[in-house]
Protein backbone atom coordinates (compact mmCIF):
# COMPACT_ATOMS: atom_id res chain seq x y z
CA UNK A 1 0.00 0.00 0.00
CA UNK A 2 1.36 3.40 -1.04
CA UNK A 3 0.87 6.97 0.15
CA UNK A 4 1.01 9.85 -2.32
CA UNK A 5 0.87 13.54 -1.38
CA UNK A 6 -1.34 15.41 -3.81
CA UNK A 7 -0.17 18.42 -5.81
CA UNK A 8 -2.43 20.14 -8.33
CA UNK A 9 0.31 22.29 -9.83
CA UNK A 10 -0.33 21.21 -13.45
CA UNK A 11 -3.98 20.19 -13.17
CA UNK A 12 -4.96 22.11 -16.34
CA UNK A 13 -2.97 19.62 -18.42
CA UNK A 14 -4.89 16.64 -16.99
CA UNK A 15 -7.91 17.08 -19.26
CA UNK A 16 -10.29 17.85 -16.38
CA UNK A 17 -13.36 20.09 -16.52
CA UNK A 18 -12.42 21.83 -13.27
CA UNK A 19 -9.80 22.04 -10.55
CA UNK A 20 -9.69 18.92 -8.31
CA UNK A 21 -11.37 19.23 -4.92
CA UNK A 22 -8.29 17.95 -3.08
CA UNK A 23 -6.19 20.26 -0.87
CA UNK A 24 -2.51 20.67 -1.60
CA UNK A 25 -0.31 18.14 0.27
CA UNK A 26 -3.34 15.97 1.06
CA UNK A 27 -2.21 12.32 1.38
CA UNK A 28 -3.88 9.77 -0.89
CA UNK A 29 -3.73 6.01 -0.21
CA UNK A 30 -3.89 3.42 -2.94
CA UNK A 31 -3.05 -0.25 -3.32
CA UNK A 32 -0.08 -1.53 -5.28
CA UNK A 33 -2.27 -2.15 -8.36
CA UNK A 34 -3.43 1.50 -8.36
CA UNK A 35 -7.11 0.51 -8.22
CA UNK A 36 -9.71 1.96 -5.87
CA UNK A 37 -12.38 -0.65 -6.53
CA UNK A 38 -12.75 -4.18 -7.85
CA UNK A 39 -15.51 -6.73 -8.38
CA UNK A 40 -16.44 -6.54 -4.72
CA UNK A 41 -17.02 -2.77 -4.95
CA UNK A 42 -15.05 0.16 -3.51
CA UNK A 43 -11.92 -0.75 -1.58
CA UNK A 44 -11.10 0.41 1.93
CA UNK A 45 -8.59 2.94 0.59
CA UNK A 46 -11.45 4.90 -0.97
CA UNK A 47 -13.14 5.24 2.42
CA UNK A 48 -9.88 6.29 4.07
CA UNK A 49 -9.24 8.89 1.37
CA UNK A 50 -12.73 10.32 1.81
CA UNK A 51 -12.11 10.59 5.56
CA UNK A 52 -8.73 12.27 5.07
CA UNK A 53 -10.37 14.99 2.97
CA UNK A 54 -12.64 15.89 5.89
CA UNK A 55 -9.70 16.62 8.21
CA UNK A 56 -9.10 20.27 7.17
CA UNK A 57 -12.66 21.16 8.20
CA UNK A 58 -12.93 18.87 11.25
CA UNK A 59 -10.24 20.11 13.61
CA UNK A 60 -7.02 19.01 11.87
CA UNK A 61 -5.95 21.86 9.55
CA UNK A 62 -2.23 21.04 9.61
CA UNK A 63 -0.74 19.05 6.74
CA UNK A 64 1.53 17.39 9.31
CA UNK A 65 -1.58 15.95 10.99
CA UNK A 66 -2.90 14.72 7.63
CA UNK A 67 0.36 12.90 7.01
CA UNK A 68 0.45 11.30 10.47
CA UNK A 69 -3.18 10.14 10.20
CA UNK A 70 -2.67 8.77 6.69
CA UNK A 71 0.37 6.74 7.73
CA UNK A 72 -1.52 5.39 10.75
CA UNK A 73 -4.40 4.34 8.49
CA UNK A 74 -2.00 2.74 6.00
CA UNK A 75 -0.35 0.64 8.72
CA UNK A 76 -3.74 -0.46 10.06
CA UNK A 77 -5.05 -1.41 6.61
CA UNK A 78 -1.85 -3.33 5.88
CA UNK A 79 -2.27 -5.27 9.13
CA UNK A 80 -5.90 -6.08 8.32
CA UNK A 81 -4.95 -7.31 4.84
CA UNK A 82 -2.28 -9.55 6.36
CA UNK A 83 -4.92 -11.22 8.55
CA UNK A 84 -7.69 -11.10 5.92
CA UNK A 85 -9.98 -8.98 8.07
CA UNK A 86 -12.35 -6.46 6.47
CA UNK A 87 -11.89 -2.83 7.50
CA UNK A 88 -15.60 -2.65 8.31
CA UNK A 89 -15.90 -6.20 9.58
CA UNK A 90 -17.66 -7.51 12.64
CA UNK A 91 -16.93 -6.23 16.13
CA UNK A 92 -15.38 -9.56 17.12
CA UNK A 93 -13.02 -9.56 14.11
CA UNK A 94 -11.94 -5.95 14.60
CA UNK A 95 -11.28 -6.35 18.33
CA UNK A 96 -9.17 -9.44 17.67
CA UNK A 97 -7.27 -7.62 14.93
CA UNK A 98 -6.65 -4.64 17.21
CA UNK A 99 -5.21 -6.99 19.83
CA UNK A 100 -2.71 -8.51 17.41
CA UNK A 101 -1.93 -5.06 16.04
CA UNK A 102 -1.17 -3.68 19.50
CA UNK A 103 1.02 -6.68 20.28
CA UNK A 104 2.97 -6.25 17.06
CA UNK A 105 3.41 -2.48 17.37
CA UNK A 106 4.30 -2.43 21.05
CA UNK A 107 6.37 -5.59 21.50
CA UNK A 108 6.87 -7.06 18.02
CA UNK A 109 9.78 -6.77 15.56
CA UNK A 110 12.12 -3.91 16.36
CA UNK A 111 11.64 -2.19 13.00
CA UNK A 112 7.85 -2.07 13.55
CA UNK A 113 7.80 -1.26 17.25
CA UNK A 114 6.38 2.10 18.33
CA UNK A 115 7.14 4.38 21.23
CA UNK A 116 4.18 4.95 23.59
CA UNK A 117 3.57 8.46 22.21
CA UNK A 118 3.48 7.12 18.64
CA UNK A 119 1.02 4.42 19.67
CA UNK A 120 -1.21 7.09 21.22
CA UNK A 121 -1.20 8.90 17.87
CA UNK A 122 -2.17 5.68 16.07
CA UNK A 123 -5.10 5.18 18.45
CA UNK A 124 -6.24 8.79 18.00
CA UNK A 125 -6.14 8.54 14.20
CA UNK A 126 -7.95 5.20 13.98
CA UNK A 127 -10.53 6.27 16.55
CA UNK A 128 -11.33 9.37 14.51
CA UNK A 129 -11.55 7.28 11.34
CA UNK A 130 -14.04 4.81 12.80
CA UNK A 131 -16.09 7.61 14.38
CA UNK A 132 -16.39 9.16 10.93
CA UNK A 133 -17.18 5.79 9.31
CA UNK A 134 -19.97 5.18 11.85
CA UNK A 135 -21.51 8.59 11.20
CA UNK A 136 -21.38 7.94 7.44
CA UNK A 137 -23.06 4.55 7.83
CA UNK A 138 -20.00 2.65 6.58
CA UNK A 139 -19.06 0.89 9.81
CA UNK A 140 -21.47 -1.18 11.86
CA UNK A 141 -18.82 -1.88 14.52
CA UNK A 142 -15.60 -0.34 15.82
CA UNK A 143 -12.56 -2.06 17.36
CA UNK A 144 -12.31 0.26 20.37
CA UNK A 145 -13.89 0.12 23.82
CA UNK A 146 -14.57 3.54 25.32
CA UNK A 147 -15.09 4.23 29.02
CA UNK A 148 -17.02 7.32 30.10
CA UNK A 149 -16.65 9.36 33.24
CA UNK A 150 -16.79 12.87 34.64
CA UNK A 151 -14.22 15.33 35.95
CA UNK A 152 -13.95 18.95 37.00
CA UNK A 153 -12.58 21.39 34.41
CA UNK A 154 -12.36 25.05 35.42
CA UNK A 155 -15.08 24.61 38.02
CA UNK A 156 -17.48 22.74 35.73
CA UNK A 157 -18.36 19.05 35.72
CA UNK A 158 -17.82 17.71 32.21
CA UNK A 159 -18.20 14.24 30.72
CA UNK A 160 -15.03 12.55 29.52
CA UNK A 161 -14.39 9.56 27.26
CA UNK A 162 -11.33 7.36 27.57
CA UNK A 163 -10.26 4.97 24.84
CA UNK A 164 -9.09 1.80 26.56
CA UNK A 165 -6.61 1.11 23.77
CA UNK A 166 -4.45 3.91 25.14
CA UNK A 167 -1.51 2.97 27.31
CA UNK A 168 -1.48 3.55 31.03
CA UNK A 169 1.68 5.34 32.02
CA UNK A 170 2.83 6.52 35.39
CA UNK A 171 3.05 10.27 35.81
CA UNK A 172 6.04 11.76 37.62
CA UNK A 173 5.35 14.14 40.49
CA UNK A 174 7.41 16.80 38.76
CA UNK A 175 8.73 16.71 35.24
CA UNK A 176 11.05 19.62 34.59
CA UNK A 177 10.64 20.69 30.97
CA UNK A 178 12.09 24.17 31.21
CA UNK A 179 15.45 25.85 31.77
CA UNK A 180 16.02 27.73 34.99
CA UNK A 181 17.32 31.26 34.63
CA UNK A 182 21.00 30.34 34.96
CA UNK A 183 20.71 27.56 32.39
CA UNK A 184 18.75 29.84 30.04
CA UNK A 185 21.62 32.33 30.27
CA UNK A 186 24.07 29.50 29.50
CA UNK A 187 22.08 28.67 26.37
CA UNK A 188 22.12 32.29 25.22
CA UNK A 189 25.90 32.47 25.71
CA UNK A 190 26.42 29.11 24.01
CA UNK A 191 24.46 30.15 20.94
CA UNK A 192 26.59 33.31 20.75
CA UNK A 193 29.85 31.33 21.01
CA UNK A 194 30.63 32.62 24.50
CA UNK A 195 31.64 30.94 27.73
CA UNK A 196 29.55 31.11 30.95
CA UNK A 197 31.25 34.43 31.87
CA UNK A 198 30.15 36.03 28.61
CA UNK A 199 33.68 35.98 27.18
CA UNK A 200 34.75 34.55 23.84
CA UNK A 201 34.98 30.76 23.82
CA UNK A 202 38.22 30.08 21.95
CA UNK A 203 37.14 26.51 21.20
CA UNK A 204 33.90 27.58 19.49
CA UNK A 205 33.84 26.51 15.83
CA UNK A 206 30.24 27.31 15.00
CA UNK A 207 28.93 29.68 12.34
CA UNK A 208 26.59 32.66 12.50
CA UNK A 209 26.75 33.23 16.29
CA UNK A 210 25.01 36.61 15.94
CA UNK A 211 22.06 35.03 14.17
CA UNK A 212 21.87 32.10 16.56
CA UNK A 213 22.02 34.28 19.68
CA UNK A 214 19.37 36.67 18.35
CA UNK A 215 16.99 33.86 17.40
CA UNK A 216 17.60 32.06 20.70
CA UNK A 217 16.70 35.22 22.58
CA UNK A 218 13.63 35.62 20.36
CA UNK A 219 12.37 32.12 21.21
CA UNK A 220 13.06 32.52 24.94
CA UNK A 221 11.44 35.96 24.86
CA UNK A 222 8.28 35.18 22.89
CA UNK A 223 7.49 31.50 23.53
CA UNK A 224 6.87 30.87 19.84
CA UNK A 225 6.67 27.33 18.53
CA UNK A 226 9.37 26.08 16.18
CA UNK A 227 7.05 26.27 13.16
CA UNK A 228 6.20 29.87 14.03
CA UNK A 229 9.61 31.44 14.55
CA UNK A 230 11.26 29.40 11.77
CA UNK A 231 8.98 30.98 9.15
CA UNK A 232 9.08 34.55 10.44
CA UNK A 233 9.82 37.18 7.83
CA UNK A 234 12.30 39.97 8.45
CA UNK A 235 9.56 42.51 7.71
CA UNK A 236 7.36 41.09 10.50
CA UNK A 237 9.76 42.10 13.26
CA UNK A 238 8.07 44.90 15.25
CA UNK A 239 9.88 48.24 15.47
CA UNK A 240 12.14 48.87 18.44
CA UNK A 241 10.77 51.51 20.87
CA UNK A 242 12.74 54.75 20.98
CA UNK A 243 13.54 54.22 24.66
CA UNK A 244 14.09 51.02 26.72
CA UNK A 245 10.91 49.89 28.45
CA UNK A 246 9.98 47.37 31.12
CA UNK A 247 6.57 46.86 29.54
CA UNK A 248 6.78 43.97 27.04
CA UNK A 249 6.47 44.77 23.33
CA UNK A 250 3.65 43.14 21.36
CA UNK A 251 4.54 40.62 18.64
CA UNK A 252 1.88 39.30 16.26
CA UNK A 253 2.09 35.62 15.33
CA UNK A 254 0.77 35.08 11.77
CA UNK A 255 -2.44 33.06 11.59
CA UNK A 256 -1.37 30.55 8.93
CA UNK A 257 1.99 30.03 10.61
CA UNK A 258 0.53 29.26 14.04
CA UNK A 259 -0.57 25.86 15.29
CA UNK A 260 -4.18 25.25 14.37
CA UNK A 261 -4.06 28.51 12.36
CA UNK A 262 -5.05 30.43 15.47
CA UNK A 263 -4.11 34.11 15.33
CA UNK A 264 -2.56 35.43 18.53
CA UNK A 265 -0.34 38.12 19.93
CA UNK A 266 2.60 37.32 22.16
CA UNK A 267 5.25 39.72 23.46
CA UNK A 268 9.01 40.16 23.72
CA UNK A 269 11.25 42.06 26.12
CA UNK A 270 13.16 45.12 24.96
CA UNK A 271 16.65 43.57 25.20
CA UNK A 272 15.73 40.52 23.10
CA UNK A 273 14.06 42.66 20.45
CA UNK A 274 17.09 44.97 20.37
CA UNK A 275 19.31 41.92 19.72
CA UNK A 276 17.08 40.89 16.80
CA UNK A 277 17.31 44.39 15.30
CA UNK A 278 21.08 44.37 15.74
CA UNK A 279 21.27 41.04 13.89
CA UNK A 280 19.11 42.40 11.05
CA UNK A 281 21.26 45.50 10.67
CA UNK A 282 24.65 43.76 10.82
CA UNK A 283 25.01 39.96 10.50
CA UNK A 284 21.90 39.41 8.39
CA UNK A 285 22.84 42.21 6.03
CA UNK A 286 26.20 40.50 5.45
CA UNK A 287 24.45 37.17 4.69
CA UNK A 288 22.19 38.57 2.00
CA UNK A 289 22.84 37.03 -1.40
CA UNK A 290 21.25 36.02 -4.68
CA UNK A 291 19.69 32.70 -3.60
CA UNK A 292 16.42 31.75 -5.28
CA UNK A 293 14.21 28.66 -4.82
CA UNK A 294 12.93 26.61 -7.75
CA UNK A 295 9.66 28.58 -7.94
CA UNK A 296 10.42 31.94 -6.37
CA UNK A 297 7.85 34.42 -5.13
CA UNK A 298 9.46 37.78 -5.83
CA UNK A 299 8.53 40.53 -3.38
CA UNK A 300 8.63 44.26 -4.05
CA UNK A 301 7.49 47.26 -1.98
CA UNK A 302 7.62 45.22 1.23
CA UNK A 303 6.56 46.74 4.54
CA UNK A 304 5.46 45.54 7.99
CA UNK A 305 2.08 44.32 6.72
CA UNK A 306 2.81 42.87 3.29
CA UNK A 307 4.25 43.49 -0.15
CA UNK A 308 3.75 42.98 -3.87
CA UNK A 309 4.27 39.23 -4.39
CA UNK A 310 4.78 38.47 -8.08
CA UNK A 311 3.08 41.77 -8.84
CA UNK A 312 0.06 41.32 -6.52
CA UNK A 313 -0.34 43.07 -3.19
CA UNK A 314 -0.40 40.36 -0.48
CA UNK A 315 -0.58 40.45 3.31
CA UNK A 316 2.08 38.40 5.12
CA UNK A 317 -0.62 36.90 7.35
CA UNK A 318 -2.20 35.14 4.36
CA UNK A 319 0.97 33.21 3.45
CA UNK A 320 1.47 29.59 4.42
CA UNK A 321 4.86 28.41 5.75
CA UNK A 322 5.82 26.72 2.48
CA UNK A 323 5.04 29.94 0.60
CA UNK A 324 7.11 32.00 3.01
CA UNK A 325 10.18 29.88 2.23
CA UNK A 326 9.83 30.83 -1.45
CA UNK A 327 9.76 34.60 -0.84
CA UNK A 328 12.80 36.45 -2.19
CA UNK A 329 13.74 40.06 -2.80
CA UNK A 330 14.06 41.55 -6.32
CA UNK A 331 17.80 40.72 -6.36
CA UNK A 332 17.32 37.35 -4.67
CA UNK A 333 17.89 36.25 -1.11
CA UNK A 334 15.25 34.82 1.22
CA UNK A 335 12.94 37.12 3.17
CA UNK A 336 12.92 34.80 6.18
CA UNK A 337 14.42 36.39 9.28
CA UNK A 338 17.20 33.80 9.75
CA UNK A 339 19.61 33.43 6.84
CA UNK A 340 22.51 31.13 6.01
CA UNK A 341 25.09 31.43 3.25
CA UNK A 342 24.23 33.40 0.09
CA UNK A 343 20.88 34.45 1.49
CA UNK A 344 19.53 30.93 1.94
CA UNK A 345 16.87 30.43 4.64
CA UNK A 346 18.05 28.62 7.77
CA UNK A 347 15.44 26.26 9.23
CA UNK A 348 17.16 23.41 11.13
CA UNK A 349 16.86 24.91 14.60
CA UNK A 350 16.30 21.59 16.33
CA UNK A 351 19.75 20.33 15.33
CA UNK A 352 21.41 23.64 16.20
CA UNK A 353 19.89 23.75 19.70
CA UNK A 354 20.83 20.12 20.42
CA UNK A 355 24.43 20.65 19.31
CA UNK A 356 24.73 23.79 21.42
CA UNK A 357 23.36 21.97 24.46
CA UNK A 358 25.80 19.10 23.96
CA UNK A 359 28.75 21.51 23.70
CA UNK A 360 27.69 23.30 26.90
CA UNK A 361 27.35 19.97 28.68
CA UNK A 362 30.77 18.75 27.53
CA UNK A 363 32.65 22.02 28.06
CA UNK A 364 31.07 23.83 30.99
CA UNK A 365 28.10 22.25 32.78
CA UNK A 366 27.64 18.44 32.94
CA UNK A 367 24.07 18.85 34.24
CA UNK A 368 22.91 20.89 31.25
CA UNK A 369 19.98 19.06 29.58
CA UNK A 370 19.20 18.43 25.93
CA UNK A 371 17.40 21.44 24.52
CA UNK A 372 14.83 21.49 21.75
CA UNK A 373 12.95 24.62 20.66
CA UNK A 374 9.87 23.48 22.58
CA UNK A 375 11.82 23.46 25.86
CA UNK A 376 12.48 27.15 25.24
CA UNK A 377 8.72 27.65 24.95
CA UNK A 378 8.27 26.06 28.36
CA UNK A 379 11.08 28.27 29.67
CA UNK A 380 9.26 31.36 28.44
CA UNK A 381 6.09 30.19 30.19
CA UNK A 382 7.83 29.68 33.53
CA UNK A 383 9.84 32.92 33.40
CA UNK A 384 6.73 34.90 32.42
CA UNK A 385 4.67 33.35 35.19
CA UNK A 386 7.35 34.23 37.74
CA UNK A 387 7.24 37.89 36.71
CA UNK A 388 3.45 37.94 36.65
CA UNK A 389 3.18 36.44 40.13
CA UNK A 390 5.81 38.77 41.54
CA UNK A 391 4.00 41.77 40.06
CA UNK A 392 6.92 42.83 37.84
CA UNK A 393 4.80 43.52 34.77
CA UNK A 394 2.02 45.11 36.84
CA UNK A 395 4.47 47.62 38.31
CA UNK A 396 5.85 48.35 34.84
CA UNK A 397 2.33 48.85 33.50
CA UNK A 398 1.45 51.20 36.38
CA UNK A 399 4.57 53.23 35.64
CA UNK A 400 3.67 53.39 31.94
CA UNK A 401 0.16 54.57 32.78
CA UNK A 402 1.51 57.19 35.20
CA UNK A 403 3.78 58.62 32.47
CA UNK A 404 0.92 58.83 29.98
CA UNK A 405 1.84 55.70 28.00
CA UNK A 406 -1.40 53.85 28.73
CA UNK A 407 -1.19 51.41 25.85
CA UNK A 408 -3.63 48.57 25.42
CA UNK A 409 -1.00 46.08 26.58
CA UNK A 410 -0.30 48.10 29.74
CA UNK A 411 -4.00 48.20 30.62
CA UNK A 412 -4.26 44.48 29.88
CA UNK A 413 -1.45 43.75 32.34
CA UNK A 414 -3.19 45.79 35.02
CA UNK A 415 -6.54 44.03 34.78
CA UNK A 416 -6.11 40.48 33.48
CA UNK A 417 -5.58 37.24 35.44
CA UNK A 418 -1.90 36.13 35.21
CA UNK A 419 -2.77 32.60 34.10
CA UNK A 420 -5.16 33.94 31.47
CA UNK A 421 -2.42 36.26 30.22
CA UNK A 422 -0.09 33.28 29.89
CA UNK A 423 -2.80 31.30 28.10
CA UNK A 424 -3.19 34.07 25.52
CA UNK A 425 0.56 34.47 25.02
CA UNK A 426 1.04 30.74 24.39
CA UNK A 427 -1.98 30.55 22.07
CA UNK A 428 -3.90 27.91 24.04
CA UNK A 429 -7.65 27.50 23.69
CA UNK A 430 -8.06 26.58 27.35
CA UNK A 431 -6.23 27.47 30.54
CA UNK A 432 -6.20 23.73 31.29
CA UNK A 433 -3.69 23.28 28.46
CA UNK A 434 -1.58 26.10 29.88
CA UNK A 435 -1.43 24.35 33.25
CA UNK A 436 0.21 21.36 31.54
CA UNK A 437 3.25 23.61 31.01
CA UNK A 438 3.39 24.25 34.73
CA UNK A 439 3.27 22.31 37.97
CA UNK A 440 -0.11 23.59 39.19
CA UNK A 441 0.34 22.33 42.76
CA UNK A 442 3.72 23.69 43.68
CA UNK A 443 6.06 25.84 41.61
CA UNK A 444 9.51 26.46 43.07
CA UNK A 445 11.75 28.82 41.13
CA UNK A 446 15.29 28.23 42.30
CA UNK A 447 18.22 30.58 42.16
CA UNK A 448 19.32 33.61 44.12
CA UNK A 449 15.76 34.93 44.42
CA UNK A 450 13.43 33.63 47.15
CA UNK A 451 11.38 30.63 46.18
CA UNK A 452 7.88 31.49 44.98
CA UNK A 453 4.89 29.18 45.04
CA UNK A 454 1.41 29.90 43.70
CA UNK A 455 -2.06 28.48 43.71
CA UNK A 456 -5.38 29.11 42.03
CA UNK A 457 -7.51 31.63 43.92
CA UNK A 458 -11.23 31.31 44.42
CA UNK A 459 -11.83 33.63 41.46
CA UNK A 460 -9.63 31.53 39.20
CA UNK A 461 -6.68 33.92 39.44
CA UNK A 462 -3.14 33.26 40.65
CA UNK A 463 -2.02 34.53 44.03
CA UNK A 464 1.41 34.17 45.56
CA UNK A 465 1.61 32.33 48.87
CA UNK A 466 2.80 35.56 50.48
CA UNK A 467 -0.54 37.11 49.55
CA UNK A 468 -2.44 34.03 50.71
CA UNK A 469 -0.73 34.14 54.08
CA UNK A 470 -1.44 37.84 54.64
Amino acid sequence: MLVHFFSGEDWRSWGLDGEPLIPERMPVLFDDDFLFEDKGGPRATRAVNSWLRTLPSSGAPSSNSWRAYALAARDWLTHLQRHRVAVFGTRQELVAALGTYADRRLSGPLDERLEPASWELQVTALSRFYDWAESEGLAAAVPFTVATGKRMVQGRLVETRHNRARLRRSKPHVKVQYLESDFAALLRYGLAGLDPDGLEDTTFRGRFPGRNAAMGGLVLGTGMRSREFTHLLVHEVPPLPAEPTEVPISWTVPELGAKGRKFRTTWIDYASLAAVHSYIALAREMSRGSWRPRRPLVVEEADFYGGRVNGRRTRWATLRPEERVRLVGPEGGSLLLALSYDGRPFMDWGTLFRRTARRIRERFEPRFPDVAPHRCRHTFAMATLEKLVEGHYRQAAQLAAATGDASGLALYLLKADPLLILRDLLGHSSVVTTEVYLNPRELHLTGEKPQVAWSRGETGGLRSLHELAS
